[in-house]
This record gives C-alpha cells, structure tokens and sequence, in this order.
C-alpha cells in the first residue's frame, strides 16, 4: 500500500505495470481504485505504466470536509501524475473521475495524449441516475447497486455497516453533494476546443446515454461506443469494456 500527500492531504496511491504513463478514475460514492485495480487496470497495465488512486474521500483515502469538486479532484490528479513517470498520459475515467478527467484535457490538453470517458454525466446537477442515487439515504443505496457490486458488499454484514458508515459520512459529514449540484457545465465552445483524441463510452440502458451523443458532436473526432449496461458499466460491464479500452490505448 502506498500513500502520497498533497497540500496535507494523504491519496491512497497503486502503481501497476510499465510504460507510457496511463492514469485512472473512478466515480463518486461507491467507487475507489478498486474500480479499475481488478479489471481494465490489470490488462492496461501490459504496455502501461497505470497510475491508480483513491479520490480524495474515497477508499484509504483521506476525507477531507470540502473539496469535492472537479477542479479540485483535478488539482490532486495533477500532484500524483509525476508517480506515472513523464510525458503525455492517457486519462480514463468512469462517472465523476471521467469530468475530473475532461477538466484537467481542457486545463492542460499538451499533457494529455488520448482521453476516455466513461459515463461522463453533463450537466452534472442534471444527471438523473447520479443525482438519484446520491439523494438515497445511505443505507438504500447498497439496494440500489448492480447486482454484482450489490451481491460482494452484502455478503459480509461487517463490510455492507462499513460501506453505509462511508456513505453516510461522505454525505453527510462533506460538502460533496453541494459540490456535486454547483458543478457546472462544460460548454459545448470548450469541448469544441479540445484536439485530444477522446473515446466516449455509454451504457445502452444508462440515463446519462444521450450525454454520450452530445459530447461525440461536440469533441472533434471524438468516437463513441455504446455497451450493454446502465451507469456502473466497470461492473455492468467489465470484460468488454476493458476490451474496448484496451484497443483505444494500445491502438
């Protein structure tokens, strides 16, 4: 296990492979880097050097009051990418890490060499599964998970108490669900602006589906695939989207 900090602040870092460097992000809530670490992670990390990490709140991450942000959470990417090694690094996210991910292409598009977003939710206030989701209180969310996520948590009762404890401490205890509803929109102008080359990737039953249409007219050269599955497709969808991953960055 390996920690780094940042202005006081400890991330729960894993490094994986060797290669271009290559980071990861996960979303809000249930997510960590766990995520990635058992699936795409593993297969990217053949030709990559994969950069995994807790975002802030999350996992064994510290869980700072406030902070929850896009920007923010880019700041704290752009501390850890050293780890990776040097130039350009591909980005992938799923749910928020994709925005924190699309936040730091727009802020530094000269250090980004191709970027992945996955269910990348916009407007992010108006995301109708997210925004559900985050207002279930945190005992119903777990009812609310993908079967598989739903099955491994509820099959220990110590893990599911302390999976509610980090819910509940994450919002109520942090100013993440305000974060969350001032997040503002990204301008159809800026992602006009974007030279990276971006991969979309949506789920076919997600509520966030149509934001995979806009953002493929909006980014220039911008690809989109659409996969059976709703929002959590690492879960919903794991073998073939590390397929799919794995073919835009190795392409």
């Amino acid at each position: 296990m390996s920690f780094a900090f940042h202005h006081g602040l400890k991330l729960h870092v894993q490094l994986l492979g060797e290669g271009p460097p290559l980071a990861m992000l996960h979303g809000l809530l249930v997510g960590s880097l766990a995520t990635w670490y058992f699936g795409a992670g593993a297969r990217l990390a053949r030709r990559h050097r994969v950069l995994l990490h807790d975002l802030r709140g999350h996992g064994k991450s510290d869980r700072p009051p406030s902070g929850y942000d896009t920007a923010t959470m880019a700041g704290d990417l752009e501390a850890l990418l050293p780890l990776a090694g040097d130039g350009p690094v591909t980005l992938i996210g799923h749910s928020w890490g994709a925005l924190v991910a699309l936040r730091f292409a727009l802020r530094h598009p000269e250090r980004v060499a191709r970027l992945c977003l996955v269910e990348a939710p916009l407007p992010p206030s108006r995301a109708t599964e997210l925004g559900s989701f985050m207002r279930l209180p945190p005992d119903q969310m777990i009812a609310a998970l993908p079967g598989p996520l739903r099955d491994s948590v509820a099959r220990e009762g110590r893990a599911a108490r302390a999976f509610v404890e980090r819910l509940a401490g994450l919002t109520l205890g942090t100013s993440l669900l305000d974060d969350v509803a001032r997040e503002p929109d990204v301008p159809d102008d800026a992602l006009a602006a974007l030279r990276v080359p971006t991969l979309l990737v949506y789920g076919d039953r997600s509520s966030c589906r149509p934001v995979g249409d806009r953002l493929a007219a909006a980014i220039p050269g911008a690809r989109l695939v659409v996969l059976p599955g709703g929002h959590f497709l690492p879960v919903e969808a794991g073998p073939a989207l590390s397929a799919v991953l794995e073919d835009f960055c190795d392409g």
